[in-house]
């Protein structure tokens, strides 16, 4: 078997592993660390959790040993995608350069410029950094990159996920041609391919594990969930979530907690607390302190619960993770190895369980096809879903839905009677008679009335709905000889219920 001492480590960098209590070197320790001893690029491929970070940082607090960094000008560079990631690898440089007299500066968001600025100015050998406030400082004229003999790019995948690739290439264009490359990633996209073809020069590749592969001491298992009702559909979720970390028992010591918004991971935080667990969620909009304090007290063993985004699914070591929960399928099939890699790490066992609703079942087929596994699934303990037909997201039955009807007046509803002449009043008897004997007498006048108007263009009912007009009786069905207008004629019919009474 391989030992460190065997790789030709400087002797007060081996001193520093032997003192942190390691012996031997992981797969991608053993495999990248003699070629970047001797200067060739390397192009490490390997999942997440198999000491990539010390695969870069031995060889290069080697070859730092000797020579002396300027003002502003770092002799390395280590490019890492988020703030977590880059404290922990400044950690790993504390850990193994305490007897190297070697200086470092990192560079993330959330702290003062000026802070910062007084460590560049004195001169780093190591330079960690964001690509974001490494350009920050380059733009404000406080950095020189023309001296950087080493230049890291670490978890190059999650760099194109979060959309770095344009100011990597920028940095890239800022280093010097004979910079040596050290490229780590856990997948290999076809851009970030493109990037090793333009930027590695004949590159080692090792590649220790299948890409995109979880590790075999991670016990994997999902819970499919339908919720019973979609108003209820979260809190049930939740309620599912908790019902899950009892179910472990005392085995889950501590677990990480992962939602895709950040909006959901302070609402599951804020629901864990609410029912006695102790949780706090930490995602890319707190304060650079609180994270930190947060990161703190989960290594520590102070809080039991992190809920994160997927900004703490790289770069967040805790050897002793012992469950991760997937609260959502994540939306990028990678992230899921990223995720549940914070589990079984250094050969521990560990265990990952994911929730999948319907709607993210096409995620995890993704995700299935990535692994080219199945992954068990787990008994749901809120019970099976309850049929379409007896949830409320079902459509409802013709039956039961209520029938909308336009609101009309009774009188409405019943057809109007003309009343029956023994039903009138004795004086509209009389009325009627005479009405109607008055009528007999008219006809001939009224023929001769109507063809006048016939001639005069008045009371022809096919020629008023020609001009567009229309009178109020024709809805009602009434007489068509109606009078539209007076003018210097009256018509005869207007007077005809006259005639008899005078």
């Amino acid at each position: 078997m391989t030992k460190f001492t065997d790789l030709n480590l400087n002797a007060k960098v081996l001193k520093a592993i032997d003192e942190a209590g390691y012996e031997s070197p992981t797969p991608i320790q053993a495999g990248a660390i003699p070629p970047a001893l001797e200067g060739r690029d390397v192009l490490g491929i390997a999942q997440t959790g198999t000491g990539k970070t010390a695969s870069f940082t031995l060889p290069m607090l080697s070859l730092l040993a000797r020579g002396r960094a300027r003002a502003r000008m770092p002799r390395s560079l280590v490019l890492c995608p988020t703030r977590e990631l880059a404290a922990q690898v400044a950690e790993n440089f504390d850990t193994y350069s305490k007897h190297l007299k070697l200086t470092k500066a990192l560079l993330i968001g959330g702290v003062s410029f000026k802070e910062q600025d007084k460590l560049i100015d004195k001169g780093v050998d190591v330079l960690i950094a964001t690509p974001g406030r490494l350009l920050d400082h380059f733009e404000r004229g406080k950095l020189i990159l023309s001296d950087v003999k080493v230049m890291v790019v670490d978890e190059a995948d999650r760099m194109l996920d979060m959309g770095f690739i344009p100011d990597i290439e920028r940095i890239f264009g800022l280093t010097p041609f004979t910079r040596q490359t050290l490229f780590f990633s856990a997948t290999m996209a076809p851009e970030i391919e493109r990037i090793t073809n333009t930027f590695l020069s004949n590159p080692e590749r090792i590649e220790v594990a299948r890409q995109a592969t979880t590790s075999e001491n991670i016990e994997q298992g999902v819970v499919m969930f339908k919720g019973s009702r979609k108003d209820r559909e979260a809190s049930e979720k939740r309620k599912l979530l908790r019902l899950l970390i009892d179910a472990e028992g005392e085995k889950c010591t501590n677990a990480i907690i992962f939602c895709n918004r950040k909006m959901d991971v302070d609402i599951v935080a804020k629901s864990l607390k609410k029912y006695g667990y102790d949780a706090a969620p930490i995602h890319g909009d707190l304060d650079q302190s609180q994270r930190t304090r947060t990161l703190e007290g989960f290594r520590g063993g102070e809080l039991r619960f992190l809920v994160a985004s997927d900004v703490a699914a790289r770069g967040l070591d805790v050897p002793s993770v012992s469950h991760v929960f997937n609260f959502d399928v994540p939306s990028h099939a990678e992230d899921y190895v990223h995720r549940i890699g914070r589990t079984g790490r250094a050969g521990r066992d560990g265990k990952a369980i994911m929730i999948c609703q319907p709607r993210d079942e096409k995620n995890f087929e993704d995700v299935e096809r990535l692994v080219q596994k199945e992954i068990p699934r787990i008994e749901n303990p809120l019970g099976k879903a309850k049929p379409a037909e007896e949830t409320s997201d079902a459509p409802a039955k013709s039956d039961d839905k209520p029938k909308r009807t336009r609101s009309r007046s009774r009188k409405a509803d019943k057809p109007v009677e003309a009343p029956a002449e023994d039903k009138l009043p004795q004086a509209d008897k009389a009325e009627a008679k005479v009405d109607a004997k008055t009528d007999d007498k008219a006809q001939p006048e009224k023929a001769e009335a109507a063809q006048d108007e016939r001639k005069s263009g008045r009371g022809n009912k096919d020629e008023k709905k020609s001009r567009g007009g229309r009178g109020r009786g024709d809805k009602r069905g009434g007489n068509d000889n109606r009078v539209v207008g007076l003018g210097d004629h009256t018509p005869d019919f207007i007077g005809l219920s006259f005639r008899e009474r005078i």
